[in-house]
């Protein structure tokens, strides 16, 4: 099957924001819903934005595709949930700027629930594997349906927080028929190319210079990879100057005064935009009407290799992760959040601590670390369930399995012992919850004080350079990546490319 690229950035949140308020206020009525995260709490005067394109069959709303449709898209017949375009941006309170990061879809990440994995499977295999634990629960196809695309959206937010150290704030996902119903509905899109390309493979065929693309060229535009010199890092530059072409003709004389436009704008919104339940979307528009052109910034995160190799053979991107966090830190500039000393974090009780018992389990060869965390937890009023050690040994990473992710109870202990992951466990009764600590642990019960420590290996970490690489690289890294004298994309005007 071809993979599938889409551009979501200016379609998502220069639509929603400049359309105007009559338009915002249908919109906000029927945009689909993509289920409640619990995101935005965090207010450090800032948005962080998860934008996801997947090449789901679908519309918003949930509706299959018609056979013209489908085949509009030179999509194939083949469905997936794979998310080909995933990007983070950063709106700073006052809404005049906006920096929108990119993330390869190969990227080579490390899930608890899948092992290492490129990064645009985690949603796709996510939603299958929990689709499969729910299929004798007697749940209804509709539950099911929207339970398991729920936890894939969930595991590529908690992914993409992992990878970058931020903090998601609120998540939007388009769909293939979404790319050209937006593109469409502004009358195309201004590119320029520097030679003339033609691709089999995404269908593309266009010749040097400047044009004007729409519907399906405009997808096979953002697509193509095959013949490109950077292949996947070359794609990515294509959807970054699609999108500041589409951000500067949408913010230009003529489209969001013409009422007819707006409308069609309104209508794609519509049929192509999930948003998390949380999101104020009037707010937010609010906050983004000072938005100019000139000020929409596109980056790609730094990789390590284009032709990385995975567990499987597979070809990769990788990336270090330190790296990747401080270019986060770089770029976005560190959230500014006082936080709690840990004297005052380790005293603040969970109010439904009593009602919920905690098993502990060792999955490492540090003698007595599953009765030091058990006892933390019993200090803060957990009641002590099983205490041993891991019916498996060797577990890769420390978790918390609870029947809801979304339990207070389960988001406190979490947090107490330094963000372990959660994961849904259909299986466990509501009240009872369990730990398994891995090799990855460094938080508190390592030592008698309960307090944080090493990895608890000995080993001393990796030294951290300049950049922030600390050698922390899932797969094995490929060749040098071909250098690219790129200039810098924003939305004032179109950039040639390759």
């Amino acid at each position: 099957m071809l993979r599938n690229a889409l551009v979501l950035l200016s379609a998502i949140i220069l639509v929603i924001s400049a359309v105007g308020w009559w338009t915002l206020g249908r919109t906000t009525d029927n945009l689909g819903s993509g289920g409640d995260f619990g995101l935005g709490s965090e207010k450090d005067g800032a948005t962080d934005i998860l934008l996801v394109g997947s090449d789901s069959r679908t519309d918003a709303q949930g509706n299959p595709l018609t056979p013209e449709e489908v085949e509009l898209l030179r999509a194939g017949d083949e469905e997936a949930t794979n998310t080909d375009t995933i990007i983070v941006i950063r709106v700073p309170a006052d809404g005049s700027s906006a920096t929108a990061i990119s993330i390869p879809r190969d990227t080579y990440v490390h899930t608890n629930r899948l092992g290492n994995t490129k990064i645009n499977g985690v949603y796709g295999n996510t939603k299958q594997m929990v689709e499969e634990e729910l299929a004798g629960s007697g749940a209804s196809p509709e539950d099911i349906e929207r339970r398991s695309t729920e936890a894939g959206r969930r595991a590529l937010i908690e992914t993409i927080s992992d990878l970058s150290g931020i903090t998601v704030d609120h998540y939007a996902e388009v769909g293939l028929l979404g790319f050209v119903l937006l593109t469409d509905a502004i009358g195309g899109v201004d590119v320029c190319l520097n030679e003339a390309v033609y691709d089999e493979f995404s269908g593309a065929d266009f010749p040097a210079g400047s044009q004007t693309l729409k519907g399906a060229d405009a997808l096979s535009f953002v697509r193509q990879r095959h013949g490109l010199p950077r292949g996947d890092l070359d794609r990515i530059t294509r959807q970054q100057v699609f999108m500041a072409s589409f951000t500067n003709k949408l913010l230009g004389a003529g489209t969001l005064s013409n009422p007819a436009k707006l409308s069609e704008l309104g209508n794609a919104v519509q049929r192509s935009v999930v948003l998390d339940d949380n999101w104020d979307v009037t707010g937010f528009a609010t906050q983004m009407q000072g938005l100019s052109g000139g000020n929409v910034k596109f980056e790609t995160i730094p990789v390590t290799s284009i032709d990385g190799v995975g567990d499987y053979g597979e070809s990769v991107v990788t990336i270090d992760k330190g790296q990747v966090h401080q270019y986060f830190e770089t770029l976005l500039g560190t959230k500014e959040e006082e936080a709690p000393t840990k004297e005052e974090d380790d005293k603040k009780a969970d109010p439904n601590a009593a009602e919920t018992t905690v098993s502990v389990y060792n999955a490492t060869g540090i003698e007595g670390l599953a009765s030091g965390v058990s006892g933390f937890l019993t200090e803060k009023g957990y009641p002590q369930g099983e205490v041993g050690n891991a019916e498996f040994a060797g577990v890769a990473s420390s978790q918390i399995n609870a029947a809801d992710p979304e339990d207070p109870a389960a988001q406190a202990i979490s947090e107490a012992l330094g963000g372990v992951p959660i994961v849904h466990d259909p299986y466990l009764d509501p009240h009872h919850i369990s730990v398994t600590i891995a090799g990855d642990y460094d938080g508190p019960g390592l030592t008698s004080e309960g307090m944080a420590t090493d990895s608890g290996d000995g080993a001393e970490p990796a030294p951290e350079v300049e950049d922030g690489s600390n050698g922390d690289i899932i797969g094995q890294e490929g060749g040098e990546i071909p250098q690219e004298d790129r200039p810098a994309i924003d939305a004032a005007g179109v950039t040639c490319v390759n």
